[in-house]
C-alpha cells in the first residue's frame, strides 16, 4: 500500500505560480505519477504524468507549457509547477499512482490504485 501526501495549495492571483508536492511512503524506480485535478461540477482530469528516473512525461493541451513535473528521489516527492495560472485551474488537485496499464495518455483515474487526499488550488 503507497500512502500519498498532497500539499502547496492556496490561492493566487491569475498569472502567478504555486508548486504542489506529493509525497509518498515509497515511489519505486520507474514509478509512473501523476497529478489530476477536478473542478465543481467536472470530471476528474489527468493534467500531468511521469515515469520517474528519467521516463516519459505526459501534460495535458490545457496545461502544456505552463505545468511542470518533477521528481525528487531523495525526498521521496513528486512536484506539479504551476505558472501563468488562469482562473479555469481553479480546482481541487490529486497526485496518484498505481497505475495499472500501458503508457497510453491521456490517462483515466479508474487506471490509478493509489491517491492523496488533495489540495485546493484557486486562481481569481
Amino acid at each position: 500500500h503507497v500512502q500519498l501526501v498532497e500539499s502547496g495549495g492556496g490561492s493566487v492571483q491569475a498569472g502567478g505560480s504555486l508548486t504542489l508536492s506529493c509525497t509518498a511512503s515509497l515511489i519505486s524506480y520507474g514509478s509512473h505519477m501523476a497529478w489530476f485535478r477536478q473542478a465543481p461540477g467536472k470530471e476528474r482530469e489527468a493534467v500531468a504524468a511521469m515515469i520517474t528516473d528519467g521516463g516519459r512525461k505526459y501534460y495535458s493541451q490545457p496545461v502544456k507549457g505552463r505545468f511542470t513535473i518533477s521528481h525528487d528521489r531523495a525526498k521521496n516527492t513528486v512536484y506539479l509547477q504551476m505558472n501563468s495560472l488562469k482562473p479555469e485551474d481553479t480546482a481541487m488537485y490529486y497526485c496518484a499512482t498505481g497505475y495499472g496499464g500501458q503508457w497510453s495518455p491521456p490517462f483515466q483515474g479508474n487506471e490509478y490504485k493509489y491517491w492523496g487526499q488533495g489540495t485546493q488550488v484557486t486562481v481569481s
